[in-house]
């Protein structure tokens, strides 16, 4: 991620000029259900959204497993939970505060358990706000000697629904559990491997198939050809003076069988055609598509890596000068084996950087160039070639000459012509025989290769991706420090204003990808962004207030804060522009200023697994950015203005009581 200058941040900020970097969808079987699930199964998948930020489908969940008989103190504590998380009075419609009030009277019903005091707490804490004068500092009493886990869960998911004088009373509480939670577990050095892109495959360059098959065929005809003929010029011979051609016979095979064994040491390997020979790069492609964009990306790839990755005594230049040809072909390699499967070289990263690294230590165990050079055909092995085949033809004629002395005629045209035909056919065996001979040699070679490079890169591969998975950040996690940094933001723009929450009428925060961000997602659940955009708005008896900023979230730096003043009768329309292949945009038209346009989620529709439900990412993405209840406050000013809030307000939320509670 690059850092472009202010101008372009602040643009970015009440604009949200988007860029994409690199996006990555998690496997994760959590926030998937079966259709078959039993209730339990439903709950512990609503339990396990709450958790991660997802209350809309929590609430579907645990609703369900409720539906179906599965209810107990902690189940109906965690639906009400799922009930009120991200959602203010206003966003609650009058069926669900009725069923709110049901829940409450079914308390005393449950048995008597740390889940039930939760319970009836969360409860006497509605009632209380929506109680005009009602005193407070006995349920905070109970709140406060609650156990940790329910304690913070109602912190974390009422934290917009309670307002005024309560809020203020609970406030430091929060401001020090957030804190305390915001760099936990090693945020600042784990948050990049939640947008790290999942590695693919390991692959390695397979044997290419044999072509021995015309060479063996050929090799048969010519053999039954060299055997036929030598034979009639070794029959002729021994006719005409046996004793000399059995010497010349056993000086043939024995010349033949040295020519053979020394001669395919020498000539029975593929050739040696510079300092790369041996390796195996692949078959150049169409040069229109030779240097596509993915091969030169795999080009700066390794070009980075090897000069990052260098022996000890080496500058970056001279060692990328050094490996110039060993980097070429591994990345000519890298990019064939690839590119078919339309991924992006950062999913191949890990495999280059292996690549450097091997290229490294083999370097400094002096076996770097071992798999580009052949070995050198020692002299001896030539000159017992040369000998041998010398010794052969000489015996050869040798026999020629007996089978044709003192012999009547035809006897001297048949030798003539059995040794011109063992001469072509044997010259012509030996030559198809050191072809299978290389090919069958090249083919093992190869398979060996390939066996020992796949297995390397699997092990590199597995041990790449299991410290990924180690180090990867839960759902949870991501979502409690987002949750901290949100309030830290409201903390610091209330300090700067001077406001208490006694001040507010209510308030939202618009939570948006910042630019130039990487993003990331376990299927069924919310993108989250490396960067982020925040922006705050606070509700007062003079108007709306409202602070933006942007949030590098592995560290969570702030820069580029703005910050305005409205009236609310100067927020005068709001509109929401929805395009599939573009995504959701906020519109902000004031009286005395220019359109803010507010990129609110990108879209989503192409990252989708077969078994997501676009409608349903697509309501997760907005809930989790706090689109619906900003948008529905926003609206609601722009038509009636302040009235709006007042009507919607803490007051009006007619009071939940627990039936029959002390």
């Amino acid at each position: 991620m690059s850092d472009n200058d202010g101008a372009a941040y602040s643009s970015a900020a009440y604009n949200s000029t988007i860029g994409i970097q690199a996006e990555v969808v998690h496997d994760s079987t959590v926030n998937i259900i079966n259709p078959d699930a039993t209730p339990q199964e439903k709950y512990r998948v609503g339990l396990r959204l709450l958790e991660d930020g997802v209350p809309s489908r929590a609430r579907e969940m645990i609703t369900d497993a409720i539906g179906h008989g599965y209810d107990s103190s902690e189940v109906r504590f965690h639906w009400v939970l799922a009930m009120l998380s991200a959602r203010t009075h206003h966003d609650l419609s009058a069926e669900e505060i009725e069923r709110l009030r049901y829940a409450s009277k079914l308390v005393r019903a449950y048995p008597d358990d740390e889940w039930k005091e939760a319970l009836r707490i969360t409860f006497d804490l509605l009632a209380v706000l929506s109680a005009t004068g009602a005193e407070s500092s006995s349920v905070l009493k109970q709140l406060q000697d609650l156990p940790l886990r329910q304690h913070d869960a109602i912190l974390r998911h009422l934290d917009l629904i309670l307002t005024g004088a309560l809020k203020d009373d609970l406030w430091a509480e929060t401001l020090n559990l957030a804190t305390a939670e915001r760099f936990g577990n090693d945020r600042g050095k784990r948050v990049w491997a939640y947008f790290a892109p999942t590695p693919s495959g390991a692959r390695a360059v397979p044997p290419r198939p044999s072509t021995a098959a015309p060479a063996k065929a050929a090799l048969l005809v010519r053999s039954f050809l060299f055997v036929i003929s030598g034979s009639l010029l070794a029959a002729l011979a021994l006719i005409a003076n046996p004793a000399q051609a059995i010497l010349e016979l056993s000086a043939v095979l024995g010349a033949g069988l040295a020519s053979a064994r020394y001669g395919v040491r020498w000539r029975g390997r593929e050739p040696s055609t510079g300092p790369t020979a041996g390796a195996h790069v692949p078959h150049p492609r169409d040069p229109a598509v030779a240097e596509d964009g993915f091969t030169k990306r795999v080009r700066h790839s390794f070009d980075h890596y090897f000069s990052v990755r260098r022996p000890h005594g080496f500058t970056s230049d001279a060692w990328l000068d050094h490996t110039v040809q060993i980097r070429s072909s591994l990345a000519a390699e890298i990019a064939d084996l690839y590119r078919e499967s339309r991924i992006p070289v950062e999913r191949v990263n890990w495999l280059i950087r292996y690549l450097a690294e091997d290229a490294r230590n083999r370097h400094n165990n002096d076996t770097l160039f071992d798999q580009y050079r052949q070995e050198q055909t020692p002299r001896r092995t030539k000159a017992m070639t040369v000998a041998a085949l010398a010794v052969l033809l000489v015996a050869a004629l040798a026999m020629f000459g007996t089978a044709v002395s003192g012999a009547a005629q035809p006897k001297p045209l048949w030798a003539f012509l059995a040794l011109l035909g063992a001469a072509w056919s044997g010259h012509a065996a030996a030559l198809r025989w050191l072809e299978v001979r290389r090919e069958e040699g090249r083919l093992d070679r190869e398979t060996k290769e390939y066996a020992e490079q796949l297995t390397a890169r699997q092990v590199a591969y597995q041990r790449w991706k299991s410290f990924l998975d180690d180090t990867r950040p839960s759902e949870p996690e991501m979502e409690a420090w987002l949750t901290c940094d949100k309030t830290s933001f409201v903390d610091e723009a209330l300090r700067h204003h001077r406001l208490t929450w006694r001040d507010l009428i209510t308030h939202t925060i618009l939570v948006a990808p910042g630019p130039s961000y990487k993003r990331g997602r376990v299927r069924g659940g919310p993108w989250r962004y490396s960067h982020y955009v925040f922006r705050l708005f606070l509700f007062t008896q003079d108007g709306i207030r409202e602070i933006s900023s942007e949030f590098n979230f592995s560290d969570a730096t702030r820069r580029n804060e703005q910050r305005s003043n409205y009236r609310f009768d100067a927020l005068t329309s709001v509109q929401v522009t929805e395009n599939a292949d573009i995504g959701y945009d906020l519109e902000l038209v004031l009286a005395n200023g220019p359109v803010r346009k507010i990129r609110v989620k990108d879209a989503d529709a192409h990252q989708l697994a077969p078994t997501e439900n676009a409608q349903e990412i697509s309501e997760i993405n907005l809930s989790a950015a706090g689109f619906t209840h900003t948008f529905r406050i926003l609206e609601g000013i722009a038509a009636d203005g302040k009235g709006w809030i007042e009507r919607h307000g803490p007051d009006s939320l007619a009071p939940i009581q627990i039936s029959g509670s002390s």
